[in-house]
């Protein structure tokens, strides 16, 4: 949620009403109010980059980057180049030095970083009488990295004839990338195979806003000339070096000026993406205006955005600073490690066409120039050269996602609110009662006792436990919300403690930050303090929280954080935080530290060792690189809308290619009441969403799937099964994101890296390495969609193998009860047939496999099982089994996809000893079976007589357009053995 709506709705006492009003509350009413959020020419810091990037560009050849490395600084041992650059103060004979480091990894990653020699040194002074840190802020790696840190032993450099002072090195596996570095002016080039694919400060933006003092006006002077005696050693404009106000709010910037800004280049790219969270296409717009272009830049700056917009490069609930550049069989990416306010212009150069030249283009180079308002300039370059190579090394750096619980890649039933227990129950007995599956339904604000987080309202909520024994029954589980802000009230014990303690948020004073928000005065929960971690972790115990059971798990909502009466609905910047780090230094972590903290807490609820743990479920709106780690996100507060439900698909798949595949929507939208033809095809496209979750705001009707009436009802009981029907395909996704970092649902360009026309394409995706390829339905009345196919591998309609193949773009029949949804060839997809109530109740069932033959007779694919809640796959406790069917031998086989042994493994296989393969289901099954009606079986430690047995076969013809099938009934082979199944 973030619910958002009147505070008569939400609070309901006059009293804090007319408080709203008198502390001038920001509570949105209609859809999103741009003057609450800045625009690039409101930021300080990036209209003064902007217009560093053209005053550069107005003297072309002329300008020339006041930035340069000193030679006599240069060293390098380790796997590090180290030196330092100097920049010239324009306009004046001062200079700045900043400390340079390049650290060469053994993954092949390079690392840049550039701090400030003089803030490092704390050789500076605070206005104000501030309590603020110093020094650039140099802590998000503490929070965004967990690994792949390792200097490369291998790594060498060796100086460059050039006029300007260059040094090489060379790194990478077998030495194929090289980082050249150029001294005047400072520069740094990284090549792969001798080609150059990313390029720093070419158009030499550089900026690094060094500290500088402030002269104060002296009492007393006059208003005159004589009376203006601030320090000025630049040309810039200084309107917003010393304070900045906006909407009411004044940020006092005890540091001054010191944003950091880089221009970085893809020569010869064309389509760049990811910099998650934007209501926009996956392939990013250029940012500087032009037909269909944006005239802003894109923005990282977390933030409740109330009923966004579309199509828009405004600021969002999260922020990924990890960006991807592809064309035909190349793709590299950078990661900007600053947890600050961050925009980012994109601007694409055609260069190189000859227009004498019939069908000879120009190649596109993307140009890209970042800025953050302060902290390091911490940059990580990956070379790929592959789409998934870039994925698995950022995987390594920031964390790959957690492998989740099987139930949350189920059906999440949530709205804002279920109003009591009884509530609850009652919806739990409706899905059953219409054969509706779901296995999880949420609690949004309203169930606690006067917004006290760690409460059930005993009105509504009187007897938790037994909603809770309710849902158990049928292996159902129940999500509650808590928020970071915590009600300023007399008789709330957690508030007491968390003052008393002193793990509160500060403002610039160093005192306990007072805001507002659903609670009316709050505190925040600093999760930047160690000791408060410690402190949330205990509130979770069954015994602080009560009324919650092991079936309990939580959403953390509103953790930007926002604060309804603050400068852009969060804190103000010079907040203060654990180590007195401002909170512009961090304010995009917020949402990632408050998340861990819930997670460690979840961990640990019950007192148990760890051995016997349970995987969290946590979901947050807020996040950051490494935010994947510990959860799923969603998309926000969307609304019932045609335009939504498209743009949640490259959203999505942003998120996903970004390292958080862990997303979804609300399904049916937030805001409004959908029409009943939406809700269903938003249902069909939600079936495809990895995190699947319906929501609604308080004023929505109901609209759970049972009420909607027929044929929606059933149309949507059919998506919802077909769901569940696919989770073992979902979990083995879910598997290869946690342990590769390879996206849950693909994109096109990632599956076909060498299609250039598949780069731009994000309204179909792909489940995983299944060969799955959806294209949802997103426009109203639409019957049929056009489904782009990159190559001539055959694909077959999922519900009637109906035969397409490209290249090109094929029509792909849609009525709306059906989900267009294609099955590539040479793909095996593992699924459960049976219908259940929920996940839990499928965990012994069988599997059908449904083998897609290619037009050489072959397929592969893989099925991931372990007990789908605790951490005993760590040891061993799995089934990871490669099913493949050989072309030449006509045999399917089933083989272990790598050795396994631990101390759980035994256990595991004996639990799922009875879990078999009820049937296999062949596509595009030869003619040559015709007639067969049996096939032979041998399974691994089958007894002398049944090593190879006869087993039911049947061949069926397909019609007009349709391809032949064949299905093998009951082979009765277990799912974790090895065995063959014989169809020659």
């Amino acid at each position: 949620m973030a619910p958002a709506g009147s505070p008569v709705l939400t609070w309901g006492r006059p009293l804090l009403l007319v408080l709203s009003v008198l502390c001038n509350l920001i509570l949105p009413s209609a859809a999103v109010k741009h003057d609450l959020f800045k625009t690039c020419s409101q930021s300080g810091f990036c209209a003064r980059n902007r217009a560093y990037a053209d005053a550069a560009a107005s003297l072309s050849s002329s300008w020339a980057s006041p930035y340069a490395l000193d030679p006599s600084s240069l060293s390098f041992s380790d796997g590090q180049l180290r030196a330092t650059v100097v920049k010239a103060v324009l306009g004046t004979d001062a200079t700045a030095n900043f400390p340079l480091t390049v650290s060469f990894l053994e993954s092949g990653v390079a690392r840049v970083t550039l701090d400030e020699e003089r803030r490092r040194k704390g050789d500076i002074e605070l206005r104000h009488g501030s309590k603020a840190r110093k020094e650039r802020y140099d802590e998000a790696a503490k929070w965004a990295l967990v690994g792949g840190l390792e200097l490369s032993k291998g790594a060498v450099m060796t100086e460059v004839d050039d006029p300007n002072g260059a040094a090489k090195v060379r790194y990478g596996p077998d030495g194929k990338f090289e980082a050249v570095v150029t001294f005047a002016p400072f520069s740094l080039e990284f090549l792969r195979d001798g080609a150059t694919h990313v390029k720093f400060n070419e158009r030499g933006l550089l900026n690094m806003e060094h500290w500088r003092q402030k002269k104060e006006k002296v009492e007393g002077e006059g208003e005159g000339e004589e009376g203006k005696q601030e320090m000025v050693d630049t040309p810039e404009d200084e309107s917003t070096w010393w304070d900045e106000s906006f909407g009411g709010n004044t940020d006092s910037k005890p540091r001054g000026p010191e944003s950091v800004a880089l221009d970085i280049s893809f020569p010869g790219y064309e389509h760049v993406y990811g910099i998650p969270e934007h209501a926009s296409s996956m392939s990013l717009k250029q940012t500087r205006g032009g037909h269909g272009n944006y005239n802003e830049p894109y923005r990282l700056y977390n933030a409740d955005v109330f009923e966004y917009i579309m199509d828009s490069p405004m600021t969002l609930y999260g922020a990924i600073p990890f960006m991807q550049a592809h064309r035909k069989d190349s793709t590299v990416g950078l990661f900007w490690l600053n947890a600050a306010e961050t925009w980012i212009d994109i601007v694409k150069a055609k260069t190189g066409a000859n227009p004498l030249s019939l069908g000879v283009s120009g190649k596109t180079n993307t140009q890209t120039h970042w800025m953050s308002e302060s902290g390091l300039l911490d940059v990580f370059v990956f070379l790929g050269p592959t789409p998934r190579d870039v994925t698995t090394k950022y995987g390594e750096l920031t964390g790959f996602t957690q492998l989740p619980q099987e139930f949350a890649i189920a059906y999440h039933q949530c709205r804002w609110n279920y109003v009591t227990d009884q509530d609850v129950m009652a919806v739990d007995r409706k899905f059953d009662k219409h054969d509706i599956p779901y296995d999880v339904i949420w609690l949004d604000i309203e169930y606690t006792q006067e917004k006290k987080y760690f409460t059930f309202d005993p009105l509504t909520f009187p007897d938790p436990k037994k909603m809770h024994a309710q849902l158990d029954g049928h292996h159902r589980k129940l999500v509650a919300i808590i928020d970071p802000h915590i009600k300023n009230v007399g008789d709330y014990p957690i508030v007491d403690e968390m003052k008393s303690k002193g793990l509160a948020a500060m403002n610039k004073d160093g005192n306990a930050y007072e805001g507002w928000c659903w609670p009316g005065s709050s505190y925040w929960v600093d999760c930047f303090n160690p000791l408060a971690i410690e402190w949330w972790k205990g509130l979770f115990k069954y015994d602080r929280f009560i009324g919650t059971a092991p079936n309990t798990f939580i959403w953390n909502d509103m953790n930007e954080p926002s604060v309804f009466n603050g400068p852009e609905t969060t804190m103000p910047k010079d907040n203060l935080h654990h180590g007195n780090w401002e909170h512009r230094d961090v304010h995009n972590l917020n949402g990632l530290t408050f998340v861990n903290a819930t997670y460690e807490a979840m961990l640990y609820r019950d007192g148990k060792k760890p051995a016997d743990m349970r995987r969290p479920f946590v979901l947050t709106r807020s996040f950051y690189a490494g935010s994947q780690r510990m959860g799923a996100m969603w998309t926000g507060d969307n609304q019932a809308d045609w335009s939504h439900l498209a743009a949640s698909l490259p959203m999505i798949l942003n998120n996903g290619i970004s390292g958080f595949p862990f997303a979804g929507a609300d399904v049916g939208g937030f805001f409004g009441n959908p029409s009943k033809e939406l809700l269903t095809r938003w249902y069909q496209a939600g079936a495809f969403y990895p995190f699947f979750r319906g929501h609604a705001h308080i004023d929505t009707r109901r609209r759970e799937p049972y009420l909607v009436g027929e044929p929606y009802t059933s149309i949507i009981t059919q998506a919802l099964r077909l769901r569940y029907a696919l989770l073992p395909a979902w979990y083995t996704a879910f598997h290869e994101a946690s342990v590769t970092g390879a996206p849950v649902v693909r994109p096109m360009f990632y599956e076909h890296p060498a299609d250039e026309a598949s780069a731009p394409v994000d309204d179909q995706m792909y489940l995983g390495g299944t060969g799955l390829l959806v294209k949802p339905v997103t426009a109203e009345g639409q019957t049929a969609v056009d489904v782009y196919l990159p190559d001539s591998t055959p694909y077959f309609d999922y519900f009637d193998f109906t035969r397409y193949a490209g290249p090109g773009v094929v029509r792909v029949p849609a009525p709306l009860e059906k989900v267009p949804l294609l099955m590539g060839a040479g793909h095996i997809i593992p699924r459960r047939d049976r219908p259940r109530r929920s996940s839990g109740l499928m965990k012994y069932d069988p599997l059908t496999l449904v083998v897609v033959l290619d037009e050489a007779g072959g397929a592969s694919g893989e099925v991931y099982l372990d007990d789908g809640e605790s951490f005993d796959f760590e040891q061993g406790g799995y089934i990871h089994r490669r099913f493949a069917l050989d072309a030449g031998t006509r045999a399917l086989t089933s083989v272990d996809v790598a050795a396994r042994k631990g101390a759980k493994t035994a256990a595991f296989e004996r639990d799922m000893a009875g879990v078999k393969v009820e049937r296999v289901v062949v596509v595009n099954a030869p003619e040559e079976w015709k007639g067969k009606t049996e096939v032979h079986v041998s399974e691994e430690g089958a007894r002398e007589s049944q090593r190879r047995r006869p087993v039911g076969f049947e061949w069926v013809e397909g019609a007009k357009g349709k391809a032949s099938w064949a299905v093998v009934r009951n082979p009765k082979v277990g799912v974790g053995k090895g065995w063959k199944i014989d169809f020659s």
